[in-house]
């Protein structure tokens, strides 16, 4: 009887320890990686990890592999956010309950990656999601918003979720190649950074039951210009399998060598730093490197407008460049979209993105005052536009909605998934179109920018001031996030939740919208877009 009694109780307390929410302790959750051992914890059977190094570097040089610790690295918190040029001091209260950041804490060694996965050391070969996160080129973290969090993707589909930090604006972008070897690559430090990550994913990634022949690079906004930019980088070839752009595609030419250098060696003369004494640039005060920074910038821009060159590239501002070796091509060329001519994309943006009546205070503007909107932004091509809006949106009855269809970033991800599905023999492409309205403060945020991250990442519950939580949310969670594991496990998102995902062409133009409904359609915005693109002001 007392054998039975422990035995029982030694039941229960396993099965209790199973149903456990959080477990943690010294010999909890810890794995192997190349530069020493690591222990996470274990929440609602997910093994999560944060902040581990995967490279280490001086300023404006190439990453290296981390110093060897030796013992058992704590990684139970996010590791330190890549400085700011702006650091947040204020905000504005109701979009801030709206996206609930997490600022995090800065540091120039910021390089740490992130590990959600169901299971350590067990054998199995799990697919990889590998997110970037947004903020452009110059801001944003991996904890930035509650939606980037990986437990609730990685159970559901027994996937491998990771995310990292890397350096931003620039400490990631200043070009001193014209300095010698030591900076050759700084004018995309942060995109090489990437890298070093993808390669520890890949000489990492199974202790914490991974596949590193599985691995789909995604990203939204910021994150999604730089998958593209992943996929046109020829030493990435081979790292990442799949891709997932989200309202990235930004239709814009990287800056050239010339001018990067010119605006490096602007920011060498706003410091009073001769080049032969280029080295002194590492021991800069940060907000003194972004003041001269930006006086570069601005004097490079005046110059080329005085020549009468576009000003392009992103912005004339921090970003990639083509630098001849890491990045050798336009992202837009032939020979970029041959790179990843095999990697399948998925690619798409979110209805109202910027949305034209929340960012003028014109949320609740009456059909007259939104009328006279058009007018004055459309002239004679006032009526075209609005039958355009209209014939893309029939269903549609606020007045505001005639102005809040997005036309910025739509346009970029049509033409990119046109350029790449016509390629002969390449992999395929799918198109979405996120239309769900959110209810939060009477739908004045509709389908913002961003708000499809929480039902990518099935986060309803953690953004309940983005989605509104409610049933309807839920249930388009399932749907959408059952289409991110499918492709992130095979390169298809279909699955029994949706009606057929047909391939995307230039022909069939196949679009999922996503909403309360899901459907497939085909493209019933391209008239819009060419009124956009004709009255742009």
């Amino acid at each position: 009887m007392k054998k039975l009694t422990i035995s029982c109780f030694m039941m229960f307390a396993i099965c209790c320890s199973a149903l456990a929410q959080l477990q943690t302790g010294a010999d909890v959750a810890v794995t192997n990686t190349d530069a020493g051992k690591v222990r996470g914890y274990i929440h609602n059977g997910i093994y999560t990890y944060k902040g581990i190094p995967y490279a280490t570097a001086k300023r404006f040089e190439a990453p290296q592999k981390p110093k060897p610790w030796s013992g058992i690295r704590s990684s139970l918190t996010y590791g330190p956010v890549a400085p700011l040029e702006t650091p947040t001091t204020s905000v504005q209260d109701e979009s801030e309950f709206v996206f609930h950041h997490d600022w995090g804490y800065t540091s120039e060694d910021c390089m740490r990656i992130n590990v959600w996965t169901p299971g350590i050391n067990d054998g199995k070969k799990r697919p990889v999601l590998f997110w970037i996160h947004g903020g452009g080129f110059t801001a944003g973290s991996s904890q930035e918003l509650p939606s980037y969090d990986g437990e609730n993707l990685a159970k559901k589909g027994d996937i491998v979720v990771v995310s990292i930090n890397h350096r931003l604006n620039i400490l990631g972008y200043l070009d001193l190649s014209a300095y010698g070897d030591k900076y050759k690559n700084s004018a995309n430090l942060s995109i090489l950074d990437m890298r070093i990550a993808l390669e520890w994913v890949r000489d990492n990634i199974a202790s914490f039951g991974g596949d590193p022949g599985n691995v789909t690079i995604a990203g939204q906004s910021g994150g999604g210009a730089k998958v593209n930019t992943l996929m046109s980088m020829p030493s990435a070839k081979g790292l990442f399998h799949k891709a997932i752009n989200q309202s990235g595609a930004f239709r814009t030419n990287m800056l050239e060598k010339s001018t990067t250098q010119a605006i490096g060696a602007e920011v060498l003369k706003a410091l009073n730093i001769d080049a032969a004494d280029v080295d002194k640039l590492q021991t800069v005060p940060y907000a003194e490197l972004v003041s001269a920074g930006r006086k570069a910038i601005r004097i490079i821009a005046d110059k080329l407008k005085a020549e009468g060159k576009p000003v392009t590239g992103f912005g004339l501002g921090w970003g990639p460049s083509v630098d001849g070796d890491l990045l050798p091509y336009q992202l837009s060329s032939n020979e970029a979209y041959d790179l990843s001519k095999n990697v399948p994309l998925m690619i798409g943006t979110v209805k109202n993105e910027f949305m034209a009546s929340l960012f003028t205070n014109n949320s609740n503007a009456s059909l007259d005052t939104v009328m006279a909107i058009i007018k004055r932004q459309r002239g004679d091509k006032a009526d075209a536009y609005i039958a355009a809006v209209k014939k893309a949106y029939p269903n549609d009855t606020k007045p505001t909605d005639l102005i809040d269809v997005d036309a910025m970033f739509r346009p970029g991800a049509v033409a990119q998934a046109n350029q790449k599905s016509a390629i002969s023999g390449g992999a395929p492409v799918y198109m979405y179109l996120f239309t769900y309205q959110s209810p939060v403060l009477d739908g004045k945020y509709k389908a913002i920018h961003c708000i499809e991250i929480p039902f990518a990442f099935n986060n309803i519950a953690r953004c309940e001031e983005m989605t509104g939580g409610t049933k309807e949310a839920y249930a388009l969670a399932e749907k959408v996030s059952g289409a991110w594991i499918n492709f992130v496990r095979n390169g298809n998102p279909n699955h029994k939740g949706l009606p057929n995902w047909d391939a995307y062409t230039a022909a069939n133009t196949a679009t999922m919208h996503f909403d309360n409904k899901c459907e497939l359609k085909p493209q019933l915005d391209k008239e819009l877009f060419e009124i956009v693109a004709a009255t742009a002001r």
